[in-house]
């Protein structure tokens, strides 16, 4: 109920009526629901439609611009905290002198729109880019970085409107071009720890962002069952992929070689390859794939039904061991292909998952296959425990090269399907064409 209160003013229409369910309807019987939604729910659906609904307050949003607090360090951030303006974490007090240093670095009005973002939508302006962008501890020489994150966020094919879903996914920024040195992006040891300044305050950026100008909230219209918290920006080791002649993610996505680009998918979870070693073909490859199987369950549904070929597994690899499987003649492409060929499930475990454990109405794979639906590789025979592949295609494995360059661990990231769907933007940099390189 409190979502919906929520989510009626994205909406437009703050003073809607709401009537409830009972109880969890996934958690009842049948009988309990029925009963359940004729003695409470119809009572109320009707009563609301035969009632004019309550005049609609005021909601406080401050003005654009607005000076909304003056007082030292402390003051501002326990105002920000009370406000729900803050991640509980102290953050950079947005003066106008640190708004307009961002704004500086791009050839944009500071009023010019970049999109309206659900759930709250409201409009994301160049300027509340550059005013999170200085809570969230950036530097100035990082804004056109944000305005191309602000523009993967509003991307439909993303899909920011779920980003409060209850398995509580969360985004991974992957960044690729020669940005990543020129700000200082830490792409090797420990390139998922927090700890260096640009890929932690530009990863804390996008949840500040989804919080204040999205409007995902805890307890609101942020729904994760258990939650997460943002992730540091990944960078890819663009001179290892230059060098054994690898794709990067960037290009994957169609993006020339060469070009600043931030690619974003939300992932409900990951889970690390220790110690990949051995012969290529023999045992590391079959690691790998049998990583991906054990990673990935309840999202086969983006594969099968809802989302129908969203499903976009991804695979870090650490130099070392791209370059190991180079050496031994793969190219990336072919490490896909291994990944589609033998990252399977028995056709009968694939059913019991979408049927009976995320208790989806579409899961019989033959079914699907005969109404066209899905492709033909998922019944091949009617054996039930012939092998199905995880995706409908090689090229919808996503694999990235950075990490340690000392190290054979791999990672394994289970994808969030449509609802936080893989999508990529250039960085426009300011019109010098260059970025400064932080002191």
């Amino acid at each position: 109920m409190v979502q919906a209160k929520a989510c009626s003013i994205g909406f437009g229409m703050p003073n809607i009526a709401s009537a409830v369910v009972p109880g969890h309807t996934n958690v009842q019987s049948k009988e309990e629901l029925r009963a359940n939604i004729f003695k409470v729910t119809v009572d109320q659906v009707i009563s609301n439609l035969l009632s004019a609904p309550a005049v609609a307050g005021q909601s406080g949003e401050p003005a654009p611009r607005s000076v909304v607090c003056k007082g030292g360090f402390d003051e501002v951030n326990q105002y920000f905290y009370d406000n729900s303006w803050s991640d509980g974490l102290p953050i950079v007090p947005p003066t106008q002198r640190k708004i307009e240093a961002f704004l500086r670095e791009v050839d944009l009005d500071p009023d010019q729109s970049i999109a309206t973002l659900l759930p709250e939508n409201r409009s994301a302006t160049v300027w509340s880019i550059a005013v999170n962008g200085v809570m969230a501890g950036c530097r100035p020489e990082y804004m056109p970085l944000l305005v191309a994150l602000i523009e993967a966020m509003a991307d439909p094919n993303y899909g920011v409107e779920h980003s409060g879903n209850s398995p509580g996914g969360e985004t991974l920024i992957i960044l690729n071009g020669p940005i990543v040195q020129d700000l200082g992006f830490n792409y090797q040891q420990g390139v998922m720890r927090d700890g260096f300044m640009a890929n932690t305050s530009v990863g804390r950026f996008w949840r500040l962002y989804l919080r204040n100008v999205a409007g995902f909230l805890p307890h609101k219209n942020d729904k994760g069952t258990f939650g997460g918290t943002w992730r540091v920006v990944v960078p890819e080791n663009d001179e290892v992929l230059a060098r054994i002649g690898w794709p990067s993610i960037a290009q994957d996505m169609g993006i020339a070689a060469g070009q600043n680009a931030v690619t974003i998918a939300r992932y409900t979870g990951g889970n690390v390859l220790v110690s990949v070693s051995g012969d290529v073909r023999e045992h590391m490859l079959p690691y790998l794939a049998d990583g991906v199987v054990r990673q990935i369950s309840w999202q086969l549904m983006f594969a099968v039904g809802q989302g129908l070929g969203k499903l976009r597994p991804l695979v870090m690899l650490p130099p070392i061991l791209a370059e190991t499987i180079a050496k031994a003649g793969l190219s990336k492409q072919d490490l896909k292909q291994y990944l589609f060929d033998h990252a399977r499930l028995p056709a009968s475990k694939f059913q019991r998952i979408l049927r009976d454990w995320t208790q989806k109405p579409t899961w019989d794979l033959a079914l699907e296959v005969s109404l066209g639906k899905i492709p033909k590789v998922y019944h091949e025979s009617d054996d039930p425990e012939r092998l199905v592949p995880m995706v409908w295609s090689p090229d919808q494995f996503m694999i990235a090269v950075t990490g340690d360059p000392l190290r054979n661990n791999a990672y394994v990231f289970a994808h969030n399907g449509l609802r936080g769907f893989p999508v990529s933007k250039t960085v426009r940099l300011h019109k010098s064409g260059s970025t400064a390189t932080p002191k």
